[in-house]
């Protein structure tokens, strides 16, 4: 075999091994969003169960926003501010 041909043999190769890289990397992106959607489902569906048509419409009227009383021990404002835009940031949630 000569250097043309083993060259030849090493790029096809390092070239297959990035078309199944990139492959897998595809199909775990399409998985991931698909059990996204299922588990956001199946929150909705936990949340809903045993509850009356008011409180149903309700859980939707209020559905992305946060509810309740937040008591800060040994934390200043500006901090807490600071700390729980962050996890809003990095959670992707408003």
């Amino acid at each position: 075999m000569s250097i043309i041909e083993g060259l030849k043999v090493s790029l096809f190769g390092i070239g297959l091994v990035f078309v199944v890289l990139i492959t897998l990397s595809a199909i775990l992106k399409i998985q991931s969003y698909i059990f996204s959607l299922l588990k956001v489902e199946k929150n909705l569906q936990v949340n809903t169960q045993n509850k009356s048509l008011d409180e149903v419409e309700e859980i939707e009227k209020h559905k992305g926003s946060s509810q309740g009383e937040l008591n800060l021990i040994g934390l200043d404002e500006k901090t807490a501010a600071m700390v729980m835009a962050i996890v809003s940031d990095e959670s992707k949630i408003p």
